[in-house]
């Protein structure tokens, strides 16, 4: 997978977040995408991911020679935030094998990748009566398993103690071959492991200053 961005640029109402981003987002290499809270990490992953749309300039997925259009994209990315719900109402299994029935993973088995989780003693707990630190390791998993082209990784070690956090390096880094890995953070050990860093306080917009008369 390959992301090109030209003259990119959000806004909500009045107030541009950032403006003028272009960027190429190369395959098999993992980003960074860095920032203070609110400076529009987030926003940008939501962009890329297809699930907004610019305010101005383009946003290009190219898989081998393939442009992707934004209906298909979602097919080939996988994408995890501390702000997505799990089905909650599943069991850990049951949610395992409702989400493996639509997209392929890189586990054998759903048990497979419980195991990987080392969540094997929850495996017939409602997700419900999980804690904050399982569910978002379970978010994580299958955003890291789902044997997807583009992975984005949104803040992904929020509610993680030091274990948790040492799975998701252990794991992500494991499994970044043959796919572009892009990190929204602020936290220096979430993306440890990445190739290149864009801050995007860079591309904020500073409008000129009036001319004095």
């Amino acid at each position: 997978m390959q992301i090109n961005l030209s003259g990119l640029g959000k806004r909500y109402n009045y107030e541009w977040i950032f403006r003028r981003l272009d960027y190429n987002f190369l395959p098999e290499t993992a980003y960074a995408i860095l920032g203070h809270n609110g400076s529009g990490k987030s926003t940008l992953l939501n962009l890329l991911s297809g699930y907004l749309s610019p305010s101005e300039g383009s946003i290009t997925h190219t898989l081998g020679h393939q442009t992707l259009t934004p209906d298909n994209l979602y097919r080939h990315l996988s994408f995890t935030a501390p702000y997505l719900e799990l089905v909650e109402e599943y069991t850990l299994l049951e949610l395992v094998q409702f989400h493996s029935h639509f997209r392929a993973m890189r586990t054998a088995s759903a048990t497979d990748l419980i195991d990987r989780l080392y969540l094997k003693p929850a495996k017939d707990k409602f997700v419900k009566d999980f804690s904050s630190g399982m569910k978002q390791r379970l978010k994580l998993g299958l955003a890291i398993y789902t044997d997807a082209p583009l992975l984005l990784l949104d803040e992904p070690t929020t509610n993680l103690d030091q274990e948790g956090i040492n799975w998701y390096l252990e794991h992500v880094s494991q499994n970044r071959k043959d796919r572009l890995v892009i990190v929204s953070s602020n936290v220096a050990h979430e993306y440890s492991f990445c190739d290149e860093i864009i801050n995007i306080t860079d591309y904020h917009y500073k409008p000129k200053a009036a001319k004095k008369i």
